[in-house]
């Protein structure tokens, strides 16, 4: 028998887009998409029926209008119903096209043809429940920041990375796919785990160089041979300044780091951290509300 799903969906004014998104996740929503509608948007966000009750979801209705009201943007309409799983899985797909990201990606839904000619490399992906479609700013950040870090070629091949809060895989594929060495990933969420095994297989990556396993940075320490040379944390800034203590316990002198996730006004939050355990933010890349910090040791 198919599991079953909560479907909200929330029309708001496009401005409210990425506050939105990012309360959603705050919530524990596991999938996401969005349609824009002239000035508006529609978001559809799903989460299991048994995760939540209907005052959770009439608590969530009123913490969105809140979001919105304090930065001077129309109240958004929520809805919700329930849906099974097979309904979910499936309908969603409809509204998500390959997609350019930075200079050397194509995400290409895997259900999709792979295009016949392409310069750039091509990213099968299928994210099942797991955050990471290539859409949000947060992911098309990471990954423009690891074309700056994989190149030249001749440099990613000795590259070992660590991506925490792995998602879909799709930082970890990317990594590969311009050339990365070795990705260990990891993620507490076992239909994270599931998703990036699955993406790795259809993008012919093998087990040896994608390594994924349930957990976070404490199962790191316990399976790397060797501290790695990238770091890569695309999750709430919350959880990065809880992971920054530990983070140098992976680290080389010479490692670098890619972290989003992180709003604009918790970037100084995040910076005060790093900087407290030995780090430096050499850039900050922003896209609307959202951050990007590329780091250095210290």
């Amino acid at each position: 028998m198919a599991s079953s799903w909560w479907e909200i969906k929330i029309l708001c004014d496009l401005g409210a887009e990425e506050l939105i998104f990012w309360r959603l996740e705050q919530f524990g929503c596991l999938g996401t998409s969005s349609e824009t509608r002239g000035s508006l948007c529609l978001l559809k966000a799903y989460l299991p029926q048994q995760q939540v009750q209907l005052l959770d979801l009439a608590a969530l209705s009123l913490m969105l209008k809140q979001d919105t009201i304090c930065v001077d943007l129309p109240a958004p309409e929520t809805q919700w119903r329930i849906i099974d799983e097979e309904d979910w899985s499936n309908s969603w797909k409809q509204y998500w096209e390959p997609m350019e990201v930075g200079d050397c990606f194509l995400i290409n839904p895997a259900w999709l043809d792979v295009p016949k000619r392409s310069d750039r490399h091509v990213l099968r992906l299928d994210p099942g429940t797991a955050f990471g479609t290539g859409t949000h700013a947060t992911t098309q950040l990471c990954l423009e920041s690891l074309e700056m870090r994989l190149v030249p070629p001749e440099i990613a091949e000795h590259q070992v990375l660590a991506d925490i809060g792995c998602g879909s895989g799709i930082l970890s594929v990317g990594a590969l796919l311009m050339g990365a060495k070795q990705v260990y990933a990891v993620d507490v969420d076992p239909l994270a785990v599931k998703a990036t095994g699955s993406n790795r297989d259809l993008n012919s990556i093998s087990a040896e160089r994608l390594i994924v396993k349930d957990g976070s940075i404490e199962q790191l320490m316990e399976a790397l041979p060797q501290p790695v040379d990238g770091i890569i944390c695309n999750i709430l800034a919350e959880v990065i300044i809880d992971l920054i203590p530990m983070m140098g316990e992976i680290a080389k002198t010479t490692t670098w780091g890619v972290l989003s996730g992180i709003l604009l006004d918790q970037a100084k939050a995040v910076a005060d951290t790093l900087e407290q355990h030995g780090w430096v933010v050499a850039t900050l890349w922003r896209r609307k509300e959202w951050c990007c910090m590329n780091i250095r040791r210290g």
